[in-house]
């Protein structure tokens, strides 16, 4: 507050304006009570270099949120130059002009600021002339047509007449915002309202109009306010309706989510499972590598036993060309000793030299004798060694057999092992990913619902009357689909009972919503009768007031009457005093009108009231039932955890 005041006091420095009292000690005051976000300067007389100032200082303003400047006597070029700096503010949502006389020009600068503000919510300009103006009020007009921020707008006593209210409408139809709209006390009469009937076929967002005091017939209006009923309606439908799709929204992007977590889960036990079938795959190509090592080496092993065994068999071969070749010498000293017999039978003579055969001959089977005995050994030897080494070879042969079998039966069973994992493995992922692909399949018939159901919304809107019957035909038939639905779904009540009470629940919470509704209409039921007293007795009032402004007009009228050439300015006076006499006719009259509307709308609230209720009711079982499917569903096509073997 104290940077807007040091602002405005340099600026009106910079300028050579004297700062306005007035305005400095309302400044000031404000300050004082700590008002925070609201200027309040109303019946401040403010001059054009003021507005000039309080333009510029509000232009980079950040601080006040409400800008009260009724009764301030603005001149045009004043309005026009505060209405510029309002142009570029961020922070006013209420603008309050009233009773400053606007006309040409300050239409224009509303039209304006309408165009290039985009926080201004709420807007008054009662007791203005901006209908005086046809042209000036159209851009006021366009660039309401352009806004989009602006939901609250006040233009009673502007002196707008049927072509002003024709450019209005135009607006209307362009305006998808506003929602408010007053202009009572104008000059519309039949052909603006029909206007406004015929923007309202359109328009989708006014659920508030006052058109008191413009001359329109009751038939019109009552077409307005059936029009407005049914935007109000229509927006409280499209409410419901956001909020409904916000929650199924949620719920879809819950179960994305969850879905979503549980494809991730999935997909990292489909890596475990990976990465455990790759160690196992490693380990098995290690385990063989080795295996086949060891192979290797007992190969090497058996083939140099081959070779020891054929050298050996070599060895065998020789001692047998030995053993043969001592046969021949024996055979040979056998036919020598024959002869040397024979020489001895016939050369006894020679004895000396016979004993020196026999002894070499005794020698000789000496040696034979120790030759055969040295032989039989070696062949004795080399047998057993023989037979050894077919042994060892035997049970080599077996040892590395049966260890070939062993490594191949492993092997194989740990191929098979691996294989009947991979194939549970792909199993498991087939029916998981079956799963995932019927849930979105469930997903996009989810989506295609949601999609016919705002389709058939928009055709509701389109064509209100005649779709309630048949909608609430179709949800009868829902309904009844739904309760064979539940008879055949009885059967999995049991797995469904933790639901079932949560249901329960809500249906004591929608019992007790019915209650406080119940209650709510016995108070507007109550409402509606204090409404009838209260009309009685303001006809009354009215009845007093009317005899009492009588007297007073007849009174004020003789007094006239008697000094009326000598004040010919009191004229003005009495047809403000005939105007003030019309409009609070016009007020009682439509005061009354806008009881009995008000009472009639009270009953149609209440039918309507009872009917939602109604429909409430409908709709919470029809949910209850869509919830129940849904987690049946959920529950029926959960995807089950596999755990990947150690």
């Amino acid at each position: 507050m104290e940077d807007f005041r040091r602002t405005y006091l340099r600026l009106c420095k910079e300028g050579g304006v004297e700062p306005q009292e007035s305005v400095l000690a309302q400044l000031q005051e404000t300050r004082g009570v700590a008002a925070g976000s609201r200027l309040d300067l109303r019946g401040h007389s403010l001059s054009v270099d003021t507005c000039a100032v309080l333009g510029k200082v509000l232009h980079k303003d950040t601080l006040f949120t409400e800008l009260a400047l009724s009764d301030c006597m603005l001149t045009e070029e004043g309005a026009k130059l505060l209405l510029n700096g309002l142009c570029g503010n961020t922070t006013v949502k209420v603008l309050d002009l009233k009773g400053n006389n606007l006309r040409s020009t300050g239409a224009e600068a509303l039209g304006k600021l309408l165009v290039r503000n985009k926080t201004l919510c709420r807007l008054v300009l009662e007791w203005n002339a901006l209908g005086m103006w046809e042209e000036a009020f159209s851009v006021f007009c366009e660039g309401l047509a352009t806004n989009a921020c602006l939901t609250q707008l006040d233009l009673r006593n502007n002196q707008i007449n049927h072509q002003g209210a024709s450019e209005l409408c135009l607006a209307l139809k362009r305006n998808s915002t506003l929602q408010e709209l007053d202009v009572r006390w104008n000059n519309i009469g039949l052909l603006g309202g029909r206007s406004f009937l015929e923007a309202l076929q359109q328009n989708r967002t006014l659920t508030h109009l006052e058109m008191a005091g413009n001359n329109i017939p009751s038939d019109t209006l009552k077409a307005l306010e059936q029009a407005m009923d049914h935007n109000s309606d229509r927006q409280s439908t499209m409410r419901e309706s956001r909020s409904r799709t916000q929650v199924l929204s949620k719920e879809i992007q819950i179960l994305k989510e969850e879905k979503g977590r549980q494809f991730l889960s999935l997909m990292e036990t489909i890596d475990k499972q990976r990465d455990v079938m790759d160690r196992s795959t490693r380990t098995t190509s290690i385990h063989v590598g080795q295996l086949q090592e060891a192979l290797n080496e007992r190969k090497s092993v058996v083939n140099s036993l081959t070779a020891k065994f054929q050298m050996t068999e070599a060895a065998l071969a020789m001692s047998e060309q030995k053993n043969h070749n001592l046969g021949e010498l024996l055979t040979r000293v056998k036919t020598e000793k024959d002869e040397q017999r024979e020489r001895q039978s016939r050369e006894r003579k020679k004895e000396q030299e016979l004993e020196k055969v026999e002894s070499r001959c005794k020698s000789q089977q000496d040696q034979i004798f120790e030759l055969k005995q040295e032989l039989t050994n070696s062949t004795a030897e080399l047998k057993l060694r023989l037979a050894q080494a077919e042994e060892r070879l035997e049970m080599e042969k077996k040892r590395s057999k049966q260890s070939l079998e062993d490594m191949g039966n492993l092997r194989q069973k740990e191929v098979d092992h691996v294989n009947r994992h991979l194939e549970e493995s792909e199993r498991a992922l087939q029916d998981r990913i079956l799963k995932l692909e019927g849930q979105r399949i469930q997903l996009e018939e989810l989506s295609r619902a949601k999609a016919a159901c705002v389709t058939e919304r928009a055709q509701a809107e389109e064509e209100l009357g005649k779709v309630r019957v048949q909608v609430r035909l179709e949800e009868q038939q829902r309904v009844s689909g739904l309760e064979e639905k539940l008879r055949g779904l009885r059967q999995s009540r049991d797995e469904s009972q933790s639901h079932c009470s949560q249901q329960k629940q809500t249906i004591a919470e929608l019992q007790a919503r019915s209650g406080q509704q119940s209650i709510e209409t016995d108070g507007l039921r109550r409402r509606i009768e204090e409404l009838q007293q209260e009309l009685s007795g303001k006809d009354q009032e009215k009845v007093a007031e009317v005899s009492r402004v009588r007297v007073e007009l007849q009174e004020q009228m003789g007094h006239l009457q008697a000094e009326r050439t000598a004040q010919g300015g009191l004229k003005e006076k009495i047809a403000a005093l005939e105007r003030e006499m019309k409009v609070l006719a016009s007020n009682h009259r439509e005061a009354i009108l806008d009881k009995e509307s008000e009472i009639s709308s009270l009953f149609e609230k209440l039918r309507l009231r009872e009917a939602e209720i109604q429909r409430m009711r409908e709709d919470e079982a029809q949910r209850a039932s869509f919830l129940q499917n849904a987690i049946l569903t959920y529950v029926q096509g959960s995807p089950l955890h596999y755990s990947p073997k150690k």
